[in-house]
């Protein structure tokens, strides 16, 4: 968690009310090939809550996403995370297949130029982290936590307006 970082933050936040995908580029520096860069390509999607579970039945769902993933979010739990409102609404976190790159450069140069390609891309969805490469799951679980974060002024504001709270 400490390793990652957000190069690029979206323009969009998380929708209140519907499901919102994010299309990301995750960098990493091989454990065993210092000065090369494995770039990883997909979406990953934040569904909005279905319906509010009973608390023995409050989970995360994750499509797509391996064992580690599932084991981040209990570390979380077990050492104090605010994650609550993630398990009480049942929010489901899904991701598409990922394409791999493997490119023989360093990883501080493909990010400076990734980076400059999502600010001319236009895409309001695009997303740039760097993260740790066995790791990288975890990475893009912290990429969408912050995202969580950061729209929760306006999914709260949302909710106000329509009466919901």
């Amino acid at each position: 968690m400490q390793n990652t970082k957000v190069l690029y933050v979206p323009d969009r936040r998380i929708d209140t009310f519907g499901d919102t995908r994010f299309n990301f580029l995750l960098l990493s520096e091989p454990m065993d090939a210092v000065g090369h860069c494995r770039i990883r390509s997909g979406w990953v999607e934040a569904n909005r809550p279905r319906i509010l579970r009973p608390a023995d039945l409050c989970e995360i769902e994750m499509e797509g996403f391996g064992p580690s993933a599932r084991e981040f979010f209990d570390w979380m739990a077990a050492h104090g995370a605010k994650i609550q409102a993630l398990l009480k609404y049942g929010f489901r976190f899904s991701r598409s297949e990922v394409k791999v790159e493997y490119l023989h450069e360093n990883v501080r140069e493909v990010a400076d130029r990734v980076v400059r390609e999502a600010l001319n891309s236009g895409d309001a969805f695009r997303a740039v982290v760097q993260g740790v490469d066995d790791a990288w799951e975890v990475s893009l679980l912290c990429f969408m936590l912050e995202m969580i974060q950061q729209s929760h002024d306006i999914n709260f504001f949302d909710f106000k307006r329509r009466g919901l709270i």
